[in-house]
């Protein structure tokens, strides 16, 4: 019988996990976790430094050395197995994100519901790690490949969906016979990591496989990319930060796989079905406020339907439920923070003095009780063009800039005009028409007659251009996590030329 876990926001989260150990850091300093609904403090975690980053690291390397050797039968047993705890566990995990990431009812269960299928999926790994025999050029040898883990994998994830996005990376390399070294968001660092580690040991992990180091990008992201233990960089996050930590890791010469930022559109065609482009609308743009990665960033849209399409995006929009991530009906919860909050509305306000019209929305809402709001309301803006501020920069708010287009080319030639690449989503009136349009565009994944926040671990999730690169799910983040070493054995003796 698994003994309960205590998985609420009021335990003590006030430690680093290393060596399969809760340890204070060797700095007094702290981080406050603030609930974004509140405003207030509900949590605080250490503020690791350097020191505390090296015994991460030395742990991972010598755990790994054993790990690697694991049958594949423990490595799935492991991965099952914390996969069902997501499961047990899922209502006391989707408080958590309410606290944490602002996290709406519809966003905990989705992530957790994502989280389980990244760990299913790896559970698979183990018995999929398979090389092969080759024949070779010179007589009598044998060319044999096999599939070994990385080493060790340092994952730096984000803070808004921090559960899944640090588990898609965790799951896939410890079940690979990997170890980990995790650094969350320090937004979000129970649910990015210090939870993980919980669920992990009860699992059955075996110790210093997965380490958490909680502290802020400033004081310890270059100690943790540039560190010589460090074999895979897994990260999640904005092009300009991925950028530098791409180079670091190049640096060190480690494998990079970078999910980074998006301007994702959504077209619609004169043919399209409104009210099914306009459904899918109000979700690619509106779930956990917009904080989405792969969220739709602009709405490009036929200019014959255009005038409905806006009236009905903003008639959804002004009706959405507003408030509290800890009220089971609110759909638009609260920013993660004010910074993020007023560059959002920043964008907004150049947008309008631009030219755009604001059909609905631009402002903050009042919640009761609470100084300083962080509640967005649901922002529509018409008569927008493509290098309007909310357009042209990933506002990653609760806002639906809406681009007016006069034929395919022209969608096309706006759809690619980002340095982006990473989702998409088209609605054509036929899934035909809507097939040809995405094969034309520049993206790493697009989807016809749906909205662009889709994500199974069986299918590989991968952007293009300045949206990153390597992959991940599938066998993509398995080619990631492991590498692969070739053997050669000369049966005969073998002839040289002197």
């Amino acid at each position: 019988m698994t003994p309960e876990l205590e998985l609420s926001i009021e335990d003590d989260w006030n430690s680093l996990f290393i060596d399969g150990k809760w340890v204070d850091s060797e700095s007094d300093e702290e981080i406050v976790v603030e609930d974004p609904s509140t405003r207030e403090e509900v949590a605080r975690v250490p503020a690791a430094v350097e020191a505390d980053v090296d015994a991460a690291y030395e742990t991972a390397a010598d755990a790994q050395n054993e790990w690697k050797k694991a049958p594949p039968a423990e490595r799935e047993r492991v991965a099952q197995r914390f996969a069902q705890m997501l499961q047990e566990y899922e209502e006391e995990i989707v408080e958590l994100l309410a606290h944490e990431a602002g996290g709406s009812q519809i966003m905990g269960e989705t992530s957790v519901k994502i989280a389980t299928d990244q760990a299913s999926e790896a559970a698979t790994f183990p018995r999929r790690m398979k090389g092969e025999q080759v024949d070779s050029n010179v007589p009598g040898k044998e060319n044999l490949v096999r599939r070994e883990p990385q080493g060790v994998v340092t994952v730096i994830s984000p803070w808004n969906f921090p559960l899944n996005l640090s588990g898609r990376a965790i799951a896939p390399a410890i079940a690979t016979g990997n170890a980990v070294v995790v650094k969350p968001a320090s937004n979000t660092p129970i649910t990015g990591g210090l939870l993980m580690a919980k669920l992990y040991e009860e699992a059955g992990l075996p110790e210093g496989l997965l380490n958490v180091v909680t502290g802020s990008g400033s004081d310890i992201g270059d100690p943790i990319v540039e560190h010589p233990e460090s074999d895979v960089v897994a990260f999640t996050g904005s092009t300009p930060v991925g950028r530098g930590v791409a180079g670091k890791a190049g640096e060190n010469l480690s494998v990079a796989a970078m999910e980074l930022g998006g301007n994702n559109a959504h077209i619609v065609t004169a043919d399209a079905d409104l009210e099914a482009a306009v459904d899918s609308a109000v979700f690619g743009s509106f779930v956990h406020q917009g904080q989405v990665c792969i969220s739709i960033n602009r709405h490009l849209v036929h200019e014959d339907v255009y005038d409905d399409y806006v009236g009905m995006l903003a008639d959804r929009a002004s009706s959405l439920p507003t408030g509290s991530a800890h009220d089971p009906d609110t759909v638009v919860a609260p920013i993660i923070d004010e910074s993020q909050r007023d560059q959002m509305l920043a964008y907004v306000e150049e947008t309008v003095d631009a030219g755009a019209t604001l059909e609905t929305g631009g402002k903050t809402l009042e919640m009761d009780g609470v100084d300083d709001s962080l509640l967005v309301a649901p922002t529509v803006l018409s008569g927008v063009e493509n290098d309007m501020a909310a357009a042209c920069n990933e506002h990653f708010g609760p806002i639906a800039p809406v681009v007016p287009f006069s034929d395919i080319d022209e969608a096309v030639e706006l759809h690619d005009d980002t340095e982006y690449g990473l989702s998409g989503s088209v609605h054509a009136g036929d899934v035909g028409t809507g097939l040809e349009i995405a094969e034309r565009l520049e993206t790493g994944m697009v989807h016809v007659n749906d909205q662009p926040i889709n994500d199974e671990a069986h299918v590989p999730f991968s952007g293009t251009k300045a949206s990153g690169v390597g992959g991940y799910n599938s066998t993509d983040i398995m080619d990631e996590m492991t590498e692969k070493k070739w053997i050669s054995l000369q049966h005969e003796q073998r002839e040289y030329p002197f």
